[in-house]
């Protein structure tokens, strides 16, 4: 690794944190609210890609686990990966990964199509369908529930897909940008 990803590393592991400061949305029916720092997360795997992107949010949750208060509502500590919220902790290296993969897979033709489906695919379905089925097993709710509770998540989700992947798009092909990735 040298020095130049060294930072933009840093760097995405502090955008992600400081997306953790903006109040959540909470949801009346579930014990897991709407965040803003899922457009932190698809960022990083389009920005940085499946290798960097995926340390970025590695270091975050690891900095959350050692009790700083970088997640949505201030939350910390080892215990949140054990409530209603782990399943959707524990997906976000997975879904950096495989978007970044993808990202990487299509690098000198992204565009905003590619980069959206992507996204909406493995960061809006795969996050929130996981995500609450592991928070249903939590809460004890059958995986029916928790699977038409995932429904909620998906229109913020979708938008904030269409976010990322605008400003991803955005930024992957200004050729000042690509001058700093090499």
């Amino acid at each position: 690794m040298t020095t130049k990803y060294l930072v933009y590393t840093a760097l995405m592991t502090a955008i992600i944190a400081v997306l953790g400061f903006v109040p959540a949305i909470p949801l009346p029916v579930m014990p897991v609210p709407i965040v803003l720092q899922n457009i932190g997360i698809f960022l990083a795997a389009i920005l940085l890609g499946r290798k960097y992107g995926t340390l970025s949010v590695i270091v975050l949750l690891l900095l959350v686990a050692a009790g700083l208060p970088l997640l949505s509502g201030g939350r910390g500590g080892i215990g949140v990966f054990a409530g209603p919220s782990a399943g959707f902790l524990f997906m976000y290296p997975v879904i950096t990964y495989l978007i970044g993969l993808v990202r990487d897979l299509y690098f000198k033709k992204i565009n905003f199509v590619v980069l959206l489906i992507t996204t909406i695919v493995f960061g809006v379905l795969l996050l929130d369908i996981t995500g609450t089925i592991i928070m249903g097993l939590i809460t004890n709710l059958p995986i029916t529930k928790s699977v038409s509770l995932s429904l909620l998540f998906m229109p913020a989700d979708i938008l904030k897909a269409i976010v990322a992947s605008l400003i991803g798009n955005i930024m992957l092909n200004h050729s000042q940008f690509k001058q700093l990735l090499k």
